[in-house]
């Protein structure tokens, strides 16, 4: 069980959008190789709440701390940098491209690494795929095919993979399992164990209960932006989260 300074932690947070409180006053935590699952009907803040984790809009009270340290970010690239990676349903892959120069996607010019080469280091780029790959213990035959040949759970692997490659503390995973047949719904439960295994904390939105069950170690229940409920897995039922969903 996790124990000691949460990796995250998200302290009276609130968002509003002029008279719209799309978060009020919400408090959560994540430890390293904790999974916390969030739920709620659509408009219950959840989209709200992982944007102001992750960058994309800027709380309108509250704080958000990592490793016990206040942090704030201008862009979701602040966020990113910081070990904040968040994978939405489209994954933002470019699919002509292969899954190495999808790692790298945007951080190309970035990388000190390879000196001031004005030319991409497509060996470097080929190890981190099969790097990342084999850690999330994830077999592609073909590295240099572009993703666009891949299932839906293959480029969920490679998006997830970018995000371990770039050392990502907390992956905030937006309904990862939603487009997807039931074996690759699978391979996507299994990776998550695998991040929670290496000591990443993970944030998992879904609506799937079986999937949140069968993944999270604890479930935030939010209701109209606030907190309607957080419980155990081990400890809570199907019925008693919906209920805390519906309000009933």
């Amino acid at each position: 069980m996790a124990h000691g300074e949460p990796l995250l932690e998200v302290v009276n947070l609130s968002k509003h959008f002029g008279a719209v409180r799309a978060l009020n006053d919400l408090s959560m935590t994540v430890h390293a190789g904790e999974v916390v699952a969030l739920a709620g009907d659509n408009g219950a803040g959840k989209t709200t709440l992982i944007k102001a984790i992750s960058g994309v809009f800027k709380p309108s009270g509250g704080e958000i701390r990592l490793k016990g340290q206040p942090v704030t970010f201008a862009t979701p690239q602040e966020a990113r940098d910081k070990g904040i990676e968040t994978i939405y349903q489209d994954l933002a892959l470019a699919d002509n491209l292969t899954i190495g120069a999808n790692i790298f996607l945007g951080r190309e010019p970035m990388t000190k690494r390879f000196g001031f080469l004005p030319v991409l280091d497509r060996k470097k780029m080929a190890d981190a795929a099969r790097k990342t790959m084999a850690l999330l213990d994830f077999h592609v035959s073909r590295m240099d095919a572009p993703v666009s040949n891949f299932s839906g759970g293959q480029r969920q692997a490679v998006a997830i993979g970018r995000a371990v490659y770039w050392d990502a503390q907390i992956l905030i995973m937006d309904e990862p399992t939603a487009a997807l047949g039931v074996p690759e719904q699978r391979k996507v439960i299994s990776l998550i164990h695998q991040l929670k295994a290496q000591g990443r904390g993970v944030i998992f939105i879904s609506h799937n209960l079986q999937d949140i069950f069968a993944v999270s170690d604890r479930i935030v229940v939010l209701r109209r932006g606030v907190m309607a409920g957080e419980r155990k897995i081990a400890e809570t039922t199907h019925d008693e989260v919906v209920k805390l969903m519906i309000g009933g």
